[in-house]
């Protein structure tokens, strides 16, 4: 399916066309939520919860924004900023680390040797266009805000992946654990991850509708690929460079799901014990998968055919939410850049981790899984253990405000810590 094929934006595949009412409930559907997204967003502007206010009383286009696609071509095609065959511009190359994000144009054609090697015809064709295209690696910017890092010292960056149609995920995260605020004289910031949406006849619309999100809030990066699962590692390699320019003052970095609960006050708390222990140089603790081979099943999501990886994997955390060590960020990001990409994305961070000759920190506050791994345990909704964990994975919208309403009431009596 197309969810798990790797396209950069500009990749265009032919579809076969659909027949009967699908696309125009399709159509119909994304014109309503679009309508109820404006609503909310211009409730939130008015009611002074976004934190970065608009200028003008109307909506004025794309003209509105100083950080927008950037395509600068001369008339024989070349950039600006030299960028080779493979993709890849001269600064990546040279190991240097540019004053600011200078990936400009989008030139990712597919590595023709690939399709000479015998094993590439043996791969499952859906990891074809991953193959092919994973020498690229670094993307222009649609949205970028250099200035996050800048406001004086933030110990806490929350760094959030997500997808544009997943606004009421993003508006939960930015009411609970997402919100920027300052504890005990230390600044919390937020960001949130976004590729492209899918080309077809509705990209334009939801172009539009996060470039106003953004407007409102100002906590959005997104970059020039496509929104899809084999793409997440994209998110990852692309964010690691981000944070290496422009973010020198951070000293931690809490890296989640949009659909995760996050206790704040125990993450920090965490933090503190690390500093204190002097721990935190290499800090990347979350919930850990050891011992764990690539599946088989054609079936899972997660499968991975042999031709592309066949021994076990590291060490690695579950991808819904870690914490790590600013210091420790820059040196994957190094190491990052002479591993093949992976189309797992957490599992190519604990490739990273072993590259550094380091294993990730199992903590039992991490619950990447859950409470329970099953999704119907009346534990899975018990307030008492949200209270004394870190990370619970996974939650919608709507139980998360919910969840973290209840946690954080103050006639919440929890009798003894618990555990699972």
């Amino acid at each position: 399916t197309r969810g798990h094929v790797w396209y950069p934006a500009s990749f265009h595949c032919t579809k076969k066309k659909r027949v009967g009412l699908l696309k125009p409930l399709l159509s119909l559907s994304l014109v309503f939520a679009s309508f109820l997204m404006i609503h909310k967003l211009k409730l939130a502007e008015k009611d002074g919860v976004g934190v970065k206010r608009m200028r003008d009383a109307v909506w004025c286009g794309s003209e509105c924004f100083s950080f927008k696609k950037r395509v600068v071509k001369n008339s024989l095609g070349s950039s600006e900023s030299p960028v080779l065959s493979n993709g890849l511009d001269a600064q990546r190359v040279s190991k240097g680390t540019p004053a600011s994000w200078d990936a400009q144009v989008l030139n990712c054609s597919e590595d023709a040797s690939v399709r000479t090697q015998d094993w590439f015809g043996r791969l499952d064709p859906r990891f074809h266009q991953f193959v092919l295209h994973r020498h690229c690696r670094y993307f222009p910017m649609l949205i970028n805000h250099p200035e996050k890092c800048a406001d004086g010292e933030v110990q806490l960056l929350m760094v959030v992946k997500s997808v544009i149609e997943q606004h009421d995920r993003r508006e939960a995260v930015r009411k609970t654990w997402g919100k920027e605020h300052t504890v005990d004289g230390k600044k919390i910031k937020t960001l949130f991850l976004l590729g492209s949406p899918a080309t077809g006849k509705d990209t334009k619309n939801l172009q539009k509708l996060i470039e106003y999100e953004d407007m409102i809030y100002g906590d959005i990066l997104q970059w020039d690929f496509m929104d899809t699962f084999f793409n997440l590692t994209l998110k990852e390699v692309n964010f690691l460079k981000w944070f290496n320019i422009y973010c020198s003052g951070v000293q931690f970095i809490f890296k989640g799901d949009d659909d995760v609960f996050v206790n704040t006050h125990n993450l920090l708390q965490l933090i503190d014990f690390r500093v204190e222990e002097r721990k935190e140089a290499e800090l990347f603790v979350g919930d850990t998968i050891s011992k764990a081979i690539p599946i088989r099943n054609r079936q899972s999501k997660y499968y991975i055919p042999k031709e592309l990886y066949d021994k076990p994997y590291p060490p690695y955390v579950g991808g819904g939410g870690f914490l790590m060590s600013s210091q420790l960020a820059r040196r994957l990001f190094v190491v990052s850049e002479d591993l093949e990409l992976y189309p797992i994305d957490d599992v190519f961070l604990g490739m990273c981790l072993q590259k550094l000759q380091l294993a990730p920190e199992m903590h039992p506050g991490f619950r990447t899984f859950g409470i329970t791994r099953r999704r119907v345990s009346p534990m899975n909704g018990e307030p008492c253990f949200y209270k004394n964990l870190i990370v619970v994975h996974k939650l919608s919208a709507q139980e998360l405000l919910r969840m973290w309403s209840v946690v954080h009431n103050e006639d919440l009596i929890c009798a003894q810590r618990v555990s699972v």
